[in-house]
């Protein structure tokens, strides 16, 4: 059976799969027959080793995956997998899940997401073990047959009799990188370095009082400080009291952080530094994986930034902080008037991108111009082979995927409750959200497991409040959008209402721009429609308000705006205002030197958010020596009643009411003006 060319293989998993033949070809509108084997994994594999032969197979069945895939090595056939029987043909009411069936065999046929940027590590094998010294020494002796290991012992603990590797002693001051690129940082309080030491034991003969043992290192409850130590060691120079505090810095590919707590301490940790903590058993399975970190890696550049219309900051001025306040790697951090995000510790979580109020972070694999192909296809498919009140449920790859296959396994799914796995949540923003609605679903559901960090939850309930706050508004009854942290939820969810005519526009890689398409469509749709929906504070759409009697019209807010919300006029003084633009960033009540200008969340619809008003406009100030207006009347009469009795002016204050030209020019003819030319030489 051909799907947009390629060779579709069902089974109906020894016919506990409740599979027609006839309505899924009419779903997916297919005049070739669909063929339901009833054991492609046994009896039946040679249909699918003939199906090898043509250059894309979908196969609807994910549990023998690597059997297929073995069988397809030597081919040159592209195989994909859709899963269909924990997903829909297991449920209660498998009978009603034909439409959901459908709809993911025609979302799996989709082509894949064009590839993004690669990011590169390249690692050596050079591995630091760090935390206390027994455990540390073990694991070190353990893997160095196969890493190049040192050893940064943050305790006392007797050295191995054979020196195999480098072992230095002090405490972690300091420790940033990735797989590849780590620094690490850490101050040597013992006044024995053990790399000097040559372990010959002449101190711990020397030493009156038996303040050093096989340690190797100095007990500095017990040391008297006769010295007899130094005298000792001679030559080698390895002990020097005033070695204390000194701090020494390496670079390592690998680091093994065996400390009780953890070094670093962000939910995402960066590749390449694992934290096992005092666990023998997770101390065990991360030596596993660092033997396995050797080489060269890459992974995808999950996000893109575009600085321009960044809201972060402007002349030192604060604006957003979304980005940098979700990221839970550790990734993003302020650069002057924007932010810098370092792909290398970038955990492709996408948080930053949904909390983004002006789209200048987008999450780059797969973008949401791909993902809403995908959306909008499945509820196409689901919608035409007749299923009704789809339910997107969005979960990640790994354990959101996990929890969606076992509750499929035990008590099934219900038969509207389609899930669309993504690599993680917290890439799920308002535009999917409602664009996913105005593509006909009825209702979103975000999965969230125990491994997705507090600030993101927290995040998506935001994202997920100004999406219900919007379609409640506009007349759509239910509750459309929430998280979830059970499956089984689910079951008794009720239906909320849509939209009576899908959406068929995509959407795009612009965030507003695609805000603009979705809303406008939910609005024309609506069955209560309205121009203006107020907003919770810190939505991204909004206006602002100017205190008129406080505004100078100085303009610092129009250079402060990065959205060109906020613009100029032409012929008179005016500040005028485009409220489509506007994402709430505050950037122009934090500038304001009059403290004038407040934010006002809310969202208005229609053509009149691209329209520009007036905010405020004045009368013109001309200069009084050659009449060409250059301020307003408020703000020199504002600057005259500050600076007239400032003694620069004593005897100038006229000079405040000319334009710049004007000024040099009196100062030129004023011939008892001070100069810089009248000081004595």
């Amino acid at each position: 059976m051909s799907l947009a060319g390629k060779t579709l293989k069902v089974c109906s998993c020894n016919r506990t799969v409740a599979l027609d033949a006839k309505a899924l070809a009419a779903a997916l509108k297919t005049s070739e027959p669909v063929v339901v084997h009833e054991q492609l994994c046994r009896a039946d594999i040679g249909a699918f080793q003939k199906a090898l032969g043509d250059p894309d197979v979908i196969v609807a069945c994910t549990q023998e995956a690597a059997l297929f895939g073995e069988l397809a090595a030597e081919s040159e056939a592209n195989i994909r997998f859709v899963n269909v029987r924990e997903q829909a043909g297991w449920s209660a009411k498998a009978n009603e899940a034909m439409p959901k069936i459908a709809a993911l065999v025609a979302m799996a046929a989709l082509p894949e997401p064009e590839p993004a940027p690669a990011v590169e590590f390249k690692s050596g094998g050079e591995l630091l073990v760090v935390g206390p010294a027994q455990a540390a020494l073990d694991w070190a002796q353990r893997l160095s047959p196969t890493l190049s290991v040192s050893v940064l012992a943050t305790d006392a603990g007797e050295l191995p009799l054979e020196r195999r590797f480098p072992v230095w002693s002090g405490r972690v001051t300091q420790l940033t990188g990735w797989l590849g690129a780590f620094q690490v940082e850490w101050r040597q309080e013992n006044p024995i370095d053990l790399e000097l030491c040559t372990r010959c034991n002449a101190c711990v003969r020397a030493c009156p009082e038996g303040a050093i043992g096989y340690d190797y290192q100095v007990d500095a409850a017990k040391c008297k400080a006769h010295r007899a130590c130094v005298t000792a060691c001679g030559q080698i120079g390895a002990i020097d009291f005033s070695r204390a505090d000194t701090l020494r810095s390496e670079k390592f590919d690998l680091v093994l952080d065996l400390s009780r707590q953890a070094l670093i301490r962000t939910h995402q940790l960066p590749q390449g530094y694992l934290a096992p903590g005092d666990d023998p058993l997770e101390q065990a399975l991360a030596a596993q994986q660092l033997t396995a970190l050797v080489g060269e890696f890459e992974k995808p550049r999950f996000f893109e930034y575009r600085k321009n219309i960044c809201a972060h900051s402007r002349s030192g001025k604060t604006g957003c902080n979304a980005c940098i306040d979700v990221c839970s790697s550790g990734a993003i951090r302020a650069d002057g008037d924007h932010v810098k995000v370092e792909p290398h510790l970038c955990a492709g979580c996408g948080g930053c991108a949904t909390v983004c109020p002006s789209g200048a972070m987008t999450y780059g694999y797969p973008n949401v111009a791909d993902v809403g192909l995908r959306l909008k296809t499945l509820l196409r498919t689901y919608r035409d082979a007749g299923g009704k009140d789809a339910c997107i449920l969005f979960h990640d790859a790994e354990d959101g995927r996990m929890a969606v296959l076992e509750q499929g396994r035990r008590q099934g799914l219900p038969a509207r409750v389609i899930p669309f796995e993504c690599f993680h949540v917290a890439s799920v923003g308002v535009d999917l959200v409602l664009g996913a609605i105005a593509y006909g679903a009825s209702q979103v559901r975000i999965l969230v497991t125990e491994k997705v960090a507090d600030g993101y939850v927290a995040a998506l309930e935001r994202q997920l409040a100004y999406a219900q706050a919007i379609l409640t508004a506009l007349g759509y009854a239910g509750a459309h959008a929430a998280v979830v942290r059970d499956v089984k939820s689910l079951s008794a969810l009720a239906p909320a209402a849509t939209v009576a005519r899908p959406a068929v526009f995509n959407l795009s890689r612009e965030k507003r721009t695609t805000l603009d398409f979705v809303v406008d469509h939910l609005a024309t749709q609506a069955p209560s429609p309205k121009a203006s929906i107020d907003l919770p504070r810190g939505a991204p759409f909004g206006a602002i308000t100017v205190n008129q009697d406080r505004c100078t019209l100085c303009k610092a807010c129009i250079g402060a705006c990065p959205e060109s919300a906020l613009i100029d006029a032409t012929e008179t003084p005016a500040l005028r205002f485009i409220e489509r633009n506007c994402v709430q960033c505050g950037l122009c009540a934090n500038t304001c030197p009059e403290d004038a200008i407040r934010l006002v969340p809310r969202l208005v619809i229609g053509p009149q958010a691209k329209e520009a008003v007036t905010l405020n406009e004045a009368e013109p100030f001309n200069c009084v020596r050659c009449g060409k207006p250059f301020g307003t009347r408020q703000m020199v009469d504002a600057m005259m009643g500050r600076l007239a009795a400032h003694s620069m002016f004593a005897g100038g204050i006229r000079r405040l009411q000319m334009c710049a030209d004007c000024r040099v020019v009196d100062m030129m003819e004023n011939k008892t003006e001070a100069s810089v030319l009248d000081l004595p030489k």
